[in-house]
């Protein structure tokens, strides 16, 4: 019996001794692109040329549900940008309220030489369905299109890492309604000059308008309007000519489109920070009027290939968002009412939606109670500062901030403030990511 216990551990040792001395195979480690690859909803990735600081860069396509809530809709292809830099590093979200124009490193990601995943909205550009069912171009809905990817490129690349949420405008807006959806699914958020409207055409935007600025400032935008409307044959033709040329058109006709374009130009005044100075005086031809409206104002709010593709923006605006309308009470002369001119117009054809109050009261909320570690960034004299988040008493108890820079319009970032308040922003962005 002690020799057949002998024998059966030296055979044990025999197997042990044999396995130790066999060679040691590394298993490789997967790229990147086989770890995007395995990701169950991505149907496509391409790798591109590099750009900004990234190591890698790709663009990728996740399929997605057209409605998160019904399932029997089908599915859209949606595109993402990564620009891959370390496994070790934070990753910015940016998460756009449009297409992605570019896949360049935006300012967070600069800063922090980190990865970025920049993640195009629901229905613009590409990444569209054949045919739009637009009641499924909801905020719900497009946050449930950004949890999933967050979530799918966490897994697979960056586990350990530090997520932090950004937009800028109407990019903000949809960083804050995920962060009302998933408050957890990032560490934090950076806002940029986003505006919070609860009504459709919200009456803070007219408030705004008569008291942002100096008054003799407000007085030359408005003698400009005057001129434009006692100069409108002019200008009517000058448009009707410049339509011609460049094959431009307006739904609702060119002599409504001057009439928004002139009315327009104050909310753009702001929001673009015009230089005062290149207002132009009473006494110049139509031709000067009209080149510095435009230089302003630009086509591309109204013509209608451009409100084409501004579509899921109007829709998104009109029924859920919040946008604005134009007074004329200020230009009665002109106008045979007092009415609020509106964007019904811009609607696709052949369907309209009542405005649903309830998604930005429901931000509103969130932001008031719950919220955590959301920095806001604005331009005083930006108009869509008029509808700013407006942070509660203890919102810094939460890590809830708002940084607004004097005289800045809607093209604020950090870097437009003075570098002892850069720096206080930054350490605060610091912290969340130690």
């Amino acid at each position: 019996m002690r020799l057949n216990r002998i024998v059966l551990l030296l055979f044990i040792l025999l197997i042990v001794s044999c396995k130790s001395s066999a060679p040691f195979v590394e298993v490789p480690e997967k790229s990147t692109f086989e770890k995007l690859a395995s990701i169950k909803n991505v149907v496509k990735i391409e790798k591109l040329e590099l750009v900004s600081h990234f190591d890698e860069n790709y663009e990728i396509w996740f399929n997605q549900p057209i409605d998160h809530n019904d399932l029997s809709k089908g599915t859209f292809n949606q595109r993402v940008f990564l620009g891959f830099e370390n496994t070790s590093k934070p990753v910015i979200v940016e998460l756009r309220g449009y297409g992605i124009g570019s896949d360049k490193a935006g300012e967070l990601a600069s800063h922090y030489e980190a990865n970025q995943l920049a993640i195009e909205h629901r229905y613009f550009n590409n990444s569209r369905p054949a045919e739009i069912d637009w009641n499924t171009l909801t905020i719900e809905n497009a946050a449930k299109d950004q949890s999933i990817i967050i979530n799918a490129i966490r897994d697979v690349l960056y586990p350990k890492s530090k997520f932090i949420s950004t937009g800028i405008s109407k990019g903000c807006q949809t960083t804050m309604a995920h962060r009302r959806y998933f408050p957890k699914n990032v560490d934090a958020s950076v806002c940029y000059v986003g505006p919070l409207n609860f009504k459709r055409e919200d009456p803070r935007i007219y408030s705004f308008l008569k008291n942002v600025g100096t008054k003799e400032e407000r007085e030359k935008v408005k003698a400009f309007q005057n001129l434009c409307f006692e100069n409108r044959s002019a200008l009517l033709e000058q448009m009707k000519n410049v339509a011609k040329k460049g094959q431009l058109s307006w739904e609702f006709g060119i002599e409504n489109a001057l009439d928004y374009t002139i009315l327009e130009y104050s909310f753009a005044y702001w929001q673009w920070g015009t230089d005062v100075s290149s207002i132009p005086p009473k006494d110049v031809s139509p031709n000067i009027i009209y080149k510095h409206l435009i230089d302003v104002v630009g086509y591309s709010f109204f013509e209608a290939s451009s409100v084409e593709k501004l579509q899921p923006y109007f829709w998104a605006a009109l029924t859920e968002q919040g946008i604005y309308g134009y007074e004329t009470k200020p230009f009665k002369k002109y106008f045979n009412s007092n009415e609020v001119k509106k964007f019904d117009w811009a609607f696709p054809e052949g369907i309209t939606k009542t405005y649903n109050t309830q998604p930005m009261k429901e931000i509103k909320s969130y932001l008031d109670i719950s919220a955590e570690k959301i920095l806001f960034i604005y331009g005083e004299y930006d108009t869509w500062s008029a509808t700013a988040v407006e942070l509660q008493k203890d919102a810094s108890k939460r890590q809830l901030y708002k940084f607004v820079k004097p005289k800045g319009d809607h093209k604020t970032r950090i870097k437009s403030f003075e570098q002892d308040k850069q720096n206080k922003i930054y350490k605060i962005i610091d912290n969340w990511l130690n």
